[in-house]
């Protein structure tokens, strides 16, 4: 009888069977029997009925017999009440009852799932006690328990102290060492295992495939690939998932795509293994493309849905952001904080605030994320002031701003130019201690710079205790900016100084400031260490070093960056027009024109507004209203004002004044002052004083307040005598507080920079240059030079009063210090922030004769070559 009931309980399948046997064994008086009872503790166990089996454990406790203890906590591990099995055991350690070997594998396993690492410890001390950490099953509990604890270490030496190990004892290491981040020594135990002859199966294949996907090792993971078909594990399920992300992470999605066709049987992981993993890969059409057809295939995941919803805001599918959205709520998806941040940016990508914001409204459990994303939101939608708002009420409620939220918010202030603002931020910056960010601090010295406040962006750059390359290119940035060169070279020389590695956005910063500053030695280092560097064959970079050799007097070295560029584009074709130009070489501006459109490139509206100039500046009147036409008829371009002024000019120069009049008079715009300024200039030249005047008058009722356009407007009455106008003007100058930039010219001597304002006494060397001065004016008169009163736009009686004024201006003072500190015969580079005035060029022409010198001017407008007496503008400038 007993032999028919054990096999009964044996072959019973379900709980209603199984509850017809347990009456029969009750009726036959069985139910203290330690046999029977731990077959039903068991059996129940494996029914998913634990408590039944602690029913049962009751009827017969105390229980004297070590079975019934294992019985009673492997069921209840098996159930997943695992300190319901720890509190079990340590009530078998409280009776008299021994544990035996079978009782540990489901305690440690207990102890793993829970974490428990006291009571795992506690448990490991007693296996020891008892001598059974030789048992192959208890070692492998162990080594498991501690490799899900992260406690890889304790893992490996039990592990290394086992006397006999089988594959469950390999494959536990490996998967904790694989799961934890610690790849190479997982790969190290595969290989240790593939020499003891063990035969890997799925699981060691899956731990393995995850190491060998994360170290970027594509030979070895194809090889376990092919381990896996030869040995069969490549069925199942697992196995090609692992493989399904290993060529994900390894980048070779055509790879995952041919294993997953592949596949007989697909579960969610693998649909949703393959989405993510296009996502990660910046995959987002296939990757939603996958989504959208496999629906029905498998059950999303929340990290699939989450990758599927950026994938919308990558592409801003709208539509298709929603239907996710409806997707989530059928489906039940708890939207926490990370997926409603993540909804938010999707929607502020695709351009619905309306949405982000109704989102946002109903989180119930806002972080920082959140107000940074709706803020985002609303600043690439363009709405700032909304944005700002946003940051009022984050202040107002009391959450934390995070240094993105400053970030971001900085950037509003910048493109606002909102000082006000800007400065707010700085406060609450400092009040939160984001100070020490680097980022943080980055974007105020550009927000500053771009406000006009150089010198709030050098206070934040030197109370820096650490900064960066961006650090240092901001604050030279800055400096370019506001026009203080001086500076941004000086911080250039201490970033170099303090061993900064600059980046290619250094030299693009430091390079334009060299041409402005004409500083042709710091130039040439900077290109130097191009060179070292390895960015001279870049774009940009060589764009930029035309732009410096042209401005810093040395149009063959312009050229020679030009010939040894392997590529070009519409900006390098212009700076070389725009650098011929520079120097008078309208014919070879021409030329490169020609060159540019027979290499392909079409040439913009900047192209166009380079060649005129040049033109211009080389007597070209009929070549240059050929390109006018040109850009008109055949590029179809159609011309600004800076077009128009440049025509204007270029008639202006070759004195046709009335054509350069009927031109202005025929726009289908209306001239701004700049297209008068031309006209002026060249009528002062001329000294077509009618026209002058009548210029004169349209500039100043155009253009009141420009200081530069008022000066101009100024010297033409001038020269006409007209006082009361000159009067007039420069009152109502004062009156607005409008300010001229002062002339200065500088000279580069002995690698130092040396700069001269006008009728400066306190310059360099002041009583030795008056002198020279003295010295060449009289050898000047010889030559029948009279100072041009024309230039002086004062009334002043005194003609003595007048020709002292016009000797002090300060390319005068610089070319005489050049003279006294160089070499006899060696040639001089002057630079002049503003045009040369008619007097100073034709006395700078009689220098270069007397003292049989070339000197090279640079003004506002143009190089102007000095040689034996004449000028390379041929007086046209």
């Amino acid at each position: 009888m007993h032999t028919r009931v054990s096999s009964a309980l044996s072959s019973s399948s379900n709980l209603k069977d199984l509850r017809r046997i347990h009456a029969l064994v009750i009726s036959l008086g069985l139910e203290r029997s330690d046999f029977f009872s731990g077959k039903l503790i068991d059996k129940y166990s494996h029914l998913r009925e634990p408590h039944s089996s602690l029913s049962v454990f009751k009827r017969v406790s105390p229980a004297k017999n070590v079975y019934l203890w294992n019985s009673i906590i492997r069921a209840l591990s098996q159930n997943g009440l695992f300190s319901k099995a720890l509190d079990f055991y340590e009530k078998l350690r409280e009776s008299k009852v021994s544990p035996d070997k079978y009782t540990f594998p489901p305690v440690v396993k207990a102890c793993a799932v829970l974490f428990d690492k006291e009571m795992g410890d506690s448990v490991y001390e007693q296996i020891i006690e008892l001598g059974f950490e030789s048992d192959l099953y208890v070692g492998n509990a162990v080594v498991d328990m501690y490799s899900r604890m992260g406690l890889l270490g304790r893992a490996r030496r039990v592990f290394d102290e086992m006397p006999v190990r089988d594959l469950v004892s390999w494959n536990s290491l490996i998967s904790g060492f694989s799961s934890h981040g610690y790849y190479e020594e997982a790969v190290e135990l595969y290989r240790e295992l593939r020499s003891s002859w063990i035969v890997p199966d799925s699981f060691t294949v899956t731990s393995v495939l995850s190491a060998f996907g994360n170290l970027q090792v594509v030979k070895e993971g194809q090889g376990l690939h092919g381990f896996a078909l030869k040995s069969g594990v490549s069925s199942v399920v697992v196995v090609n998932n692992g493989l399904l992300s290993m060529y994900l992470k390894l980048s070779r999605p055509t790879d995952a795509r041919r294993v997953f066709d592949k596949m007989v049987v697909r579960d969610s992981v693998s649909y949703n293994t393959m989405i993510c993993g296009c996502f990660n890969l910046e995959m987002y059409e296939e990757s939603v493309r996958m989504f959208s057809e496999n629906l029905d295939q498998f059950k999303a995941d929340i990290l699939t849905v989450s990758s599927i919803l950026r994938a919308c805001g990558h592409l801003q599918d709208l539509r298709l952001a929603k239907y996710v959205h409806e997707y989530m709520t059928r489906g039940g998806f708890v939207v926490g904080t990370t997926v409603g941040n993540i909804l938010v940016d999707v929607y502020a990508k695709c351009g619905d605030m309306i949405a982000a914001r109704h989102v946002f409204k109903s989180m119930e459990c806002k972080d920082t994320v959140s107000w940074n994303s709706i803020i985002n939101g609303y600043i690439q939608s363009g709405d700032l002031l909304e944005a700002m708002k946003l940051f009022k009420m984050m202040m107002i409620m009391d959450e934390q701003a995070d240094h993105i939220t400053y970030l971001i918010l900085v950037s509003v202030s910048t493109r606002l130019t909102d000082l006000k603002f800007g400065r707010g931020l700085h406060s609450h910056v400092t009040k939160s201690g984001f100070c020490s960010d680097v980022s943080v601090s980055n974007a105020l010295i550009d927000m500053y710079a771009k406000c006009g406040e150089e010198e709030d962006s050098l206070q934040i750059f030197n109370s820096m205790e650490t900064r960066d390359t961006v650090t240092w290119n901001m604050v030279i940035s800055a400096c370019a900016r506001s026009g203080d060169f001086a500076t941004g070279l000086q911080v250039t020389t201490q970033m170099r100084n303090g061993g900064v590695v600059p980046d290619m956005a250094t030299f693009l910063v430091i390079l334009p400031m060299c041409a402005s500053l004409a500083a042709k030695r710091l130039g040439k280092e900077i290109h130097c260490c191009l060179l070292r560097f390895g960015y001279e064959s870049e774009l940009r970079i060589g764009n930029a070093l035309i732009e410096m050799y042209s401005k810093c007097g040395c149009l063959k070295s312009s050229f020679k960056v030009f010939e040894h560029m392997s590529r070009r584009d519409v900006v390098t074709w212009t700076g070389m027009i725009y650098a011929y130009g520079m120097y008078g070489e309208g014919e070879k501006a021409l030329a490169a024109f020609a060159d540019m459109e027979e290499a392909g490139i079409v040439p913009d509206d900047v192209v166009f507004i380079a060649i005129i100039y040049a033109c211009s500046h080389s007597g070209l009147v009929e070549e240059g209203l050929a390109c006018f036409e040109k850009m008109k008829t055949q590029y179809k371009i159609e011309p600004m004002m800076e077009h128009y002024a440049c025509v204007v000019d270029l008639l202006s120069r070759s004195q046709k004044i009335s054509k350069a009049e009927e031109f202005i008079q025929a726009m289908p715009v209306k001239p701004d002052a700049s297209i008068w300024a031309s006209l002026l200039r060249a009528c002062r030249t001329s000294g077509n004083m009618e026209t002058a005047e009548r210029v004169s008058k349209e500039i100043i009722e155009l253009n009141p307040d420009d200081p530069g356009y008022s000066i101009l407007a100024s010297n033409a009455y001038a020269a006409l005598r007209n006082w009361d106008k000159v009067s007039l003007i420069r009152k109502s100058l004062k009156d607005k507080e409008r300010k001229k930039n002062p002339g200065y010219s500088w000279i580069e001597v002995s690698k130092k920079v040396h700069v001269f304002r006008a009728g400066d006494v306190s310059a360099p060397q002041f009583e030795a240059i008056h002198k020279s001065l003295e010295m060449l004016y009289g050898l000047m008169a010889k030559e029948g030079y009279v100072p041009d009163p024309r230039e002086v736009s004062q009334n002043l009686e005194e003609e003595e009063e007048k020709r002292r004024l016009v000797c002090g201006h300060s390319e005068r003072l610089a070319i005489a210090f050049g003279l006294l500190n160089t070499e006899p015969g060696s040639p001089l580079q002057v630079m002049k922030n503003l045009r040369v005035c008619g007097d100073c060029h034709e006395v700078t022409k009689l220098i270069s004769k007397i003292v049989g010198r070339e000197i090279l001017v640079r003004d506002a407008n143009r190089f102007h070559l000095f040689k034996d007496g004449s000028c390379s503008c041929k007086d046209q400038w």
